[in-house]
């Protein structure tokens, strides 16, 4: 009998290596995509493909194919950090990032046109440390709006910070001593704090997020030690908000376009009648 009780523990042993190893993060994205469209009441048309390299969804709003990163994905160990990826590609595509870009360009073509090369406007317009901002700003709102969708679907959002800090960060990060992508995952903390206290006190349970802990909570206790920065924080926080809700909405009312996208539309369609 005892041996039959060891045999049978240890194949129960043996087993959960074999198991583990069959989870793929790709192979999770249809069934997680799935479930952030369900839940948001998202576009059911919307279908993901997992692709090489980076993912380029400035044509999703026409095709209905959200593009998933593999590079992104292999920062993803299980459901929720998986959801947290695809949550970022959809915060993209509902704030109108692609649109974003197509008036950006337009606007530094403008200026190269009418500016000499030279000229501080031109040179700002098109320097390397704004479109950098830019970018950063950009994932900080699609990161934001990816939260909310992972609420609803389920899943833990803390596993927007950890997929985040996981990836490749700066040489001055490192040297700081600070996370990788530190102030873009310091504004999902931020979100998070303000928006969502209880799934925060929930936790989650990885070295990364330990990590990121010893980083925000000196952030979060001096915020907190006056009223006044406080209050700033707050009202901050209370803007992003209705300004998350909004751009979800609209994307939701317009059966999947972005606001910006819809201006976009509108621009290009009267511009073209005039020709």
């Amino acid at each position: 009998m005892k041996k039959l009780i060891l045999s049978v523990f240890a194949l129960a042993v043996l087993s959960v290596p074999a198991f583990a190893g069959t989870w793929v993060a790709a192979d999770r994205v249809a069934t997680v995509g799935e479930a952030m469209v369900t839940k948001n009441n998202l576009p059911h048309k919307l279908t993901f493909k997992v692709v090489n390299g980076a993912a380029d969804n400035s044509t999703a709003t026409t095709t209905n194919i959200v593009q998933i990163s593999s590079t992104e994905l292999s920062y993803a160990g299980n459901d929720n950090e998986v959801a947290a990826v695809i949550g970022t590609e959809l915060g993209q595509i509902i704030n109108g990032k692609a649109s974003k870009d197509k008036f950006r360009n337009a606007a530094k073509q403008a200026l190269r046109e009418k500016l000499a090369e030279n000229n501080i406007l031109n040179t700002a317009a098109n320097s390397e440390y704004v479109s950098t901002q830019t970018t950063l700003k950009d994932y900080k709102l699609a990161d934001m709006t990816g939260v909310d969708l992972m609420i609803n679907a389920g899943y833990n959002p803390l596993a927007m910070v950890v997929v985040i800090t996981k990836m490749p960060g700066s040489n001055i990060e490192i040297a700081l001593g600070k996370p990788s992508n530190s102030e873009r995952a310091m504004s999902v903390y931020n979100y998070l704090t303000y928006n969502y206290a209880d799934k925060v006190k929930v936790g989650y349970n990885c070295q990364e997020y330990r990590n990121f802990l010893t980083y925000a909570t000196p952030i979060v206790k001096k915020r907190t030690s006056t009223k006044r920065q406080l209050n700033k924080f707050n009202k901050e926080q209370e803007k992003i908000k209705k300004e998350r809700a909004k751009s979800l909405n609209q994307y939701k009312m317009s059966g999947g376009m972005s606001s910006w996208e819809a201006t976009y539309v509108i621009l290009n369609e009267m511009t073209n009648s005039k020709k």
